[in-house]
């Protein structure tokens, strides 16, 4: 596993902001993660997801993450990208991914 990381997540038209710091626990093989964000949609979902196992997250279908799930509770907006950015963070401090960036551009 790595040290962790940092992934921040601009929404877009909403200028919500969302900041996903994720660290693995080496305890537990789980990755344990803090969300901060100025949407109270995401707010809501980061109360459910504490700690996660980054090869369920990272290799399970979408839906059967714990991250997805939540978000299908907790957030309207399908396009929203901060759930895809929590999984991001999760699959870097987990160990199963590069610190590389990722974005969407819309022209």
């Amino acid at each position: 596993m790595t040290d962790g990381c940092k992934v921040t997540v601009d929404a877009g038209v909403c200028k919500m902001v969302t900041v996903v710091e994720a660290r693995p626990n080496p305890d537990t093989g789980m990755v344990d993660f803090e969300i901060k964000s100025d949407c109270p949609n995401v707010l809501r979902m980061s109360w459910t997801l504490k700690s996660v196992c980054p090869y369920s997250e990272v290799e399970g279908s979408m839906a059967e993450t714990e991250t997805y799930k939540s978000a299908f509770e907790s957030i309207p907006h399908t396009a929203c990208p901060v759930p895809s950015g929590i999984i991001k963070a999760i699959e870097v401090a987990g160990g199963l991914g590069l610190k590389r960036n990722a974005t969407i551009t819309v022209e």
